[in-house]
C-alpha cells in the first residue's frame, strides 16, 4: 500500500517563495523514484521536477530550472519542492508522484504508478 500526501500549498506574491512537501508511506517506498507535476485550469498536467530514490540525481522542466529545487529527506520517505522566484505562470495544482523505476528520474507521467491528491499553489499577477 503506497500513499502520497502533499502539503504546503498556498498563495504567495510573485517573486516570493513556497516549499511543498510530500509524505510517502508504503513498503519499500524509499526505493521509489519521486517527482512533482502540476496542472493549471484548462491545461494538461505537466512535469515539474523529479529525483532518483537515492537522491543522487535530479531533473527539472525548463520552465522551473534555476528557480525550483527538489530534495529528499533523510528518512527517505519525504520529498520536498522548494519554489523560489515564483511567477503567475506557476499557479496550478501540484501533485507528488512515485514510481518503482529502474532508471533515473523521468518526466514521463505514465512511468509513475502512485499519485497524491494535489495541493494548490496560487501566484496572483
Amino acid at each position: 500500500q503506497v500513499q502520497l500526501v502533499e502539503s504546503g500549498g498556498g498563495l504567495v506574491q510573485a517573486g516570493g517563495s513556497l516549499r511543498l512537501s510530500c509524505a510517502a508511506s508504503g513498503r519499500a517506498i524509499g526505493k521509489f523514484n519521486k517527482g512533482w507535476f502540476r496542472q493549471a485550469p484548462g491545461k494538461e498536467r505537466e512535469f515539474v521536477a523529479a529525483i532518483s530514490w537515492s537522491g543522487s540525481s535530479t531533473r527539472y522542466a525548463d520552465s522551473v530550472e534555476g528557480r525550483f529545487t527538489i530534495s529528499r529527506d533523510n528518512d527517505e520517505n519525504t520529498v520536498s519542492l522548494q519554489m523560489n522566484s515564483l511567477k503567475p505562470e506557476d499557479t496550478a495544482i501540484y501533485y507528488c508522484a512515485a514510481g518503482r523505476l529502474l532508471g533515473g528520474p523521468t518526466p514521463t507521467q505514465n512511468e509513475y504508478s502512485y499519485w497524491g491528491q494535489g495541493t494548490q499553489v496560487t501566484v496572483p499577477s
